[in-house]
């Protein structure tokens, strides 16, 4: 396993970072609180240090099963969590979105809530969990200084939603000098993550990118397939049949990044994205112990060429050869439209 640094901090995390999404909710299969904790304990044998969790997933479960799991080697690890919406107040409803509080006085509550569940002092990286460009004033500002200022936090980060605000948030984030943007980011899902790069090289910022689905929910690690039936709950059973359909087209372009016993598909997927510097850690979705030995051992690894990786760019360019749409334009939005719109990425942007 290697290593990288996150923006401007000392705080170091593993190109391959663990997203504890999968823990203390069931939206990507169920297990046992016992099963979880090995999982978590399992991904540090593997090498993987960054675990990053959030305190609505599973209403507090996520916090508090890390917490566990990392008991004895906290000194080891690097955590983060994120807040931001406001569970304690609002029922969830399905998948849907709950309510989010960005001011002050609820992101204190909240942050001290998740110190508790954690059973820390303090937590490497805290994010702002899918917060709107107009929530995040200078009085919020403010507060994320106090905290890092205080030494309660070591880095400050801005966790992206697929639908709930892409550009101008990445933006404003690489313009404040945030430690980290976590964004939705793929080989099949390229154009925030290159308007993030742009950014990047604009302004000089040292803010550091965490892609995350980096897989494509599946597809890029052939988990999923036009012939998948998935399992009651799982968030892609929303996803129209074209999406599967056209994304397997692509995925047979790609073929040429394999290589026998040095590479999988998936391990190039995941390669593709450490290919660019700012990017610090790539955090897959985990669902298994053998998920964690094939995507660990991504960043050990052949690294693309620079060949390899210009051919992946054509492809994508040419929109990998296929005349058709995934059918998911529908699903695409942020805060509003406006600033997709505006960047002429209303048809390419990243998918829920």
């Amino acid at each position: 396993m290697n290593y990288r640094t996150l923006g401007t901090s000392d705080v170091e995390v593993s190109e391959i970072g663990f997203g504890a999404w999968v823990v203390g909710s069931d939206w990507w299969g169920d297990r046992t609180d016992e099963e979880a904790i090995e999982m978590v304990r399992y991904a540090v044998e593997k090498g993987i240090t960054y675990f990053d969790t959030g305190d609505v997933y599973g209403h507090g479960d996520s916090e508090r099963l890390i917490g566990r799991a990392l008991e004895g080697i906290r000194g080891e690890v690097t955590v983060a969590t994120k807040i931001g919406y406001d569970f304690y107040n609002n029922p969830q409803a399905g998948h849907g979105e709950l309510p989010k509080e960005m001011n002050r006085e609820y992101l204190e509550a909240a942050f001290e809530r998740s110190l508790e569940r954690l059973e820390l002092e303090t937590v490497d990286v805290l994010q702002v969990h899918n917060a709107n460009v107009d929530e995040i004033d200078a009085d919020v500002l403010e507060f994320l200084d106090e905290l890092q200022e205080s030494g309660r936090i070591n880095a400050v980060g801005w966790a992206l939603g697929p639908s709930i605000g892409w550009l101008a948030e990445g933006d404003m984030a690489i313009e404040e000098e945030f430690d980290s943007v976590q964004l939705v980011w793929n080989v099949f899902e390229q154009e925030v993550g290159n308007h993030f790069l742009e950014t990047i090289e604009r302004t000089g910022s040292p803010t550091s990118l965490i892609p995350r689905v980096p897989h494509s929910s599946g597809l890029l690690n052939e988990q999923v397939r036009p012939e998948t039936e998935l399992e009651e709950g799982d968030h892609r059973a929303y996803r129209p049949d074209e999406w599967y359909e056209t994304g397997w087209e692509k995925l047979e372009t790609l073929r040429f990044l394999e290589r026998d016993g040095e590479r999988t598909m998936s391990q190039a997927a995941i390669q593709w994205l450490l290919y660019h510097d700012p990017v610090a850690t790539v955090t897959p979705t985990f669902r298994t112990r053998e998920d964690i030995d094939e995507w660990a051992a991504a960043s050990d690894v052949p690294a693309l060429s620079e060949e390899e990786y210009e051919r992946v760019q054509a492809l994508y360019a040419d929109n990998f050869g296929i005349d058709r749409e995934d059918g998911m334009d529908a699903l695409r939005s942020s805060v509003g439209g406006d600033d997709i719109l505006s960047a002429g990425l209303d048809k390419k942007s990243a998918g829920s």
